[in-house]
């Protein structure tokens, strides 16, 4: 499966849970982690857990598991490891406090317009 058709998948669940401000980053020019990270939040650690859910679901539809996932016990922030493309997703008192985006600014922000189609 292509890194696009993970994002555009992974977009979609986060936004069908109602994900809040999801941004993708391509950060594989700065880093060997991953070649783009998407990061989005929810308001609770019930919504952030159900974001998780969901990306993870539609992945396995398509019949690709995670390679690594955390946080799912505190569920204020959850890593979906699909190692090309790690997905973050944060209750937002989370995001605000860790701000990825501010640590990987040097990275490329991609419009969400293609994948939400």
């Amino acid at each position: 499966m292509t890194e696009e058709n993970i994002l555009k998948i992974a977009v979609k669940a986060i936004d069908g849970k109602r994900g809040e401000n999801i941004k993708i980053l391509k950060i594989g020019d700065l880093t060997i982690l991953a070649n783009y990270f998407v990061i989005a939040n929810g308001n609770s650690n019930t919504q952030v857990k159900a974001i998780a859910d969901e990306v993870e679901f539609k992945l396995s539809e398509a019949g690709l598991e995670p390679h690594r996932t955390e946080g799912y016990q505190g569920a204020s922030w959850i890593v979906l490891d699909y190692i090309d493309v790690v997905i973050h997703v944060f209750h937002r008192d989370a995001r605000d406090f860790y701000n990825l985006e501010r640590l990987w600014q040097d990275g490329t922000e991609i419009s969400l317009e293609e994948f939400l189609k």
